[in-house]
């Protein structure tokens, strides 16, 4: 009988081990645990531990419990006091720019047209003879008397080296006499449709080429090797990661770039879901993807192509948002049309039948009203539940025009730090009255939308801290002004939160997948090294970025120092 009762205890001791170790399928690959884990989910919003099983979440709840699902392999990642939230999700960006830029002579933040100069002209000396040198990021809003400037100085200081130099917003350019002649454009070259030539009094060209006008110079600039752009992707890659994106809203991409995109994706190095908004400004690119049909979480969810972007009107800090009434500050200009209602509506007519969402560059409350006007004839042709059309920006609106998002379903993706880069001047473009639908998200949130926030980048920085201050407090760096500006159209912030990460996830079909912490979902999360949801507004933009994961797999950590 002892004998009986000294197995029956052997036993029942191995089947209790065997109970307390998960099945090998129920096991998690990777434990993380935290002091703050922000999920983003409403059933759960706030936890201690996540669970990741073949890079998704399979658990979000105590420590205790995800302690449950571990087994002999599971790697454990114990973050301590840092903040952990869902990866975040920049709406709409541009990579390739971004990775041209890094290579290019940095312009961001010059204090004048001297200081460009300067800095172009130390390129050229280490540049061969005859070589393009290209730069980005001027903006003479931030200059004395916040002029446009002309090819003079620049000519002068670098005459053996054509050269363009981007504008901050991508929208204008200024080129030397060098490159003038190159491209061929004098006193006699009329302006193109949807561009201008700026010119001196004497009506030859100033240097500075608006929209539409760029194109005079792009063609005869030459292009980049395949190899120089993978490299220029790879280098945009990486710096996406190092502040913690692990998701972007990629706009107006041509074919030669997308099939780039998908021998990185297949080949492990797109470390980052790129929703990828098709060039539908190029007739042949449009026609292609038209054709293909959508494509969606392609190798491994890396790749998304099922949207298509375009370009109504300009910038206003260069004056080509289109508007309803002329610009305060240059009477008769009333801004660029760049793609007409009629050619949007047509191109979302064939969307809709396609399964494409569209996306339409916007700034100006004349180009807003005739992209809404063109997006509820399309609709009106082919009734389309859920399709997600989206306006690109949305920063000047006519009051009217407001509560028509949430009518027929359009999506405002806007970009929080657009605010707080033009609160200095917009008034001076715009005028007093026209500030009221200006960055205008409280009263596109209360109307029942949501806003996807984006940066632009490279127009504006990719750090994602700036558009979480920018948006909760309205504020620059320096905190000015007091209080914010038009401080009754800021976002709480859950809300500014929802709009780094789901509202970016629903606005690109993928909040099935991404923009939360909730099982069943891709396990991309951003760690912080300060709680953003509690800390004191001054002292967000000092956070720091302490890793990015992607499908549970670490693409970015900063290093100890």
């Amino acid at each position: 009988m002892t004998r009986v009762i000294a197995c029956t205890a052997v036993c029942l001791l191995a089947a209790t081990a065997a109970r307390a170790q998960p099945a090998a399928a129920d096991r998690a690959d990777l434990i993380v645990t935290a002091r703050r884990i922000y999920t983003v989910d409403p059933d759960r919003p706030l936890v201690a531990a996540l669970a990741v099983r073949g890079g998704r979440i399979v658990f979000a709840g105590s420590e205790r419990e995800a302690m449950a699902l571990r087994g002999p392999a599971t790697r454990m990642l114990a973050l301590g006091d840092a903040t952990v939230i869902p990866g975040i999700i920049d709406a709409h960006a541009h990579l390739l720019g971004l990775g041209t830029f890094l290579r290019s002579v940095d312009l961001v933040g010059t204090p004048s047209e001297g200081e460009v100069v300067a800095r172009v002209a130390a390129r050229a000396r280490t540049a061969p003879a005859g070589e393009w040198i290209r730069g980005r990021g001027w903006d003479q809003n931030r200059w004395p008397g916040g002029r446009f400037p002309t090819d003079s100085a620049l000519s002068a200081a670098v005459p053996d080296h054509p050269v363009v130099l981007t504008r901050v917003d991508g929208h204008a350019v200024l080129v030397n006499r060098r490159a003038l002649e190159a491209a061929g454009i004098t006193a006699a070259t009329p302006d193109p449709p949807g561009g201008r030539i700026l010119r001196n009094p004497d009506g030859s060209p100033s240097g500075v080429l608006v929209d539409e006008a760029r194109s005079l110079v792009d063609r005869v600039v030459p292009p980049p090797s395949r190899e120089e752009t993978r490299a220029a992707v790879l280098a945009a890659v990486a710096e996406v990661n190092r502040w913690g994106v692990v998701g972007i809203h990629d706009a107006g991409v041509e074919a030669p770039t997308i099939g780039l995109y998908e021998e990185l994706a297949r080949g492990g190095r797109l470390t980052l879901r790129d929703y990828v908004m098709v060039a539908g400004d190029s007739g042949a690119t449009l026609e292609r993807y038209l054709r293909e049909g959508p494509r969606s979480a392609l190798d491994d969810g890396h790749l998304w192509i099922r949207a298509i972007k375009l370009y109504a009107d300009g910038a206003l800090g260069s004056r080509g948002a289109a508007l309803l009434e002329d610009y305060s500050d240059e009477p008769g200009n009333r801004g660029l049309v760049i793609t007409s209602g009629d050619s949007i509506e047509r191109i979302a007519v064939a969307a809709l039948r396609a399964g494409f969402q569209v996306c339409v560059h916007a700034i100006g409350d004349r180009a807003n009203r005739w992209v809404l006007d063109a997006y509820q004839a399309a609709l009106d042709s082919v009734p389309t539940a859920d399709h997600r059309f989206r306006i690109e920006h949305a920063q000047v609106l006519s009051p009217p025009d407001i509560p028509r998002f949430a009518a027929l379903g359009v999506v405002p993706s806007m970009q929080t730090s657009h605010q707080t880069s033009d609160m200095g001047w917009a008034g001076r473009r715009l005028g007093p009255a026209r500030l009221a639908g200006a960055y205008a998200w409280r009263s596109l949130l209360a109307t029942g939308v949501v806003i996807p926030n984006g940066t632009d980048f490279p127009v504006e920085a990719v750090n994602p801290m700036i558009r979480f201050h920018a948006a909760i407090t309205r504020q620059d760096a320096d905190g000015q002004p007091p209080g914010g500006w038009f401080p009754d159209q800021r976002m709480t912030r859950d809300e500014a939160l929802k709009s780094l990460t789901i509202w970016p996830a629903w606005a690109a079909f993928m909040e099935h997948v991404a923009g939360s912490l909730t099982p069943g979902k891709y396990a991309d999360f951003t760690v912080l090294d300060q709680d953003i949801m509690t800390v004191a507004p001054e002292r967000i933009l000092a956070t720091q970025v302490l890793m990015t994961v992607l499908g549970g797999e670490t693409v970015y950590q900063r290093s100890a120092r």
